[in-house]
């Protein structure tokens, strides 16, 4: 699996942008967001049962991510196809503000090395990734637990202070002095 300090993966996927069949695709690639921070936020298959609560949770702080100018993304290995009738279907995800991206080759998590070996789809793993392309945090949960997107946005936050942040540490707190 990359992990941190190395570079995210070159990458261009088809991405589910909105539940309006004539503008719901638009191509998404590494470059796409530049200069900003990148949260990548990787789930198994659509139309299941955690899945859903995530993408909601962390749909519902997009506003949050992107006050940080951080770019959030969620990605499975389904279709773009296949997202567009989850989010017209799911009343959860029907106004999601982030894109959906679809790494049906699992070209992607196969570079990143989170391929489920069992299942063949997308582990369960977020990845936080510098404005120079660089993964400065990466977590990967069980297939059965969903993640806090506060945490996230706390581990941004940290990572954006360039300071050391001690456990449990907020936005607004002091930081450590190593001196």
């Amino acid at each position: 699996m990359l992990g941190i300090g190395e570079k995210f993966p070159e990458f261009s996927v088809n991405a589910t942008v909105s539940t309006d069949e004539k503008n719901a695709f638009e191509e998404i690639n590494n470059k796409s967001f530049p200069g900003k921070w990148t949260i990548f936020m990787f789930y198994p298959k659509d139309f299941t049962f955690v899945c859903p609560t995530e993408i909601q949770s962390f749909g519902d702080m997009a506003d949050e991510f992107e006050d940080r100018d951080a770019q959030l993304m969620v990605a499975s290995t389904d279709s773009e196809f296949v997202h567009l009738a989850w989010r017209q279907n799911d009343d959860r995800l029907k106004d999601l503000p982030v894109p959906m991206l679809a790494d049906l080759n699992r070209k992607l998590v196969s570079q990143l090395g989170i391929q489920d070996p069992e299942e063949g789809v997308a582990q369960r793993a977020t990845y936080i990734v510098d404005p120079d392309g660089i993964i400065r945090h990466v977590s990967v949960n069980d297939m059965s637990v969903g993640r806090n997107p506060n945490e996230i946005l706390r581990v941004l936050d940290a990572l954006q202070t360039d300071e050391l942040c001690p456990c449990n540490w907020q936005k607004g707190e002091e930081t450590l002095n190593a001196a």
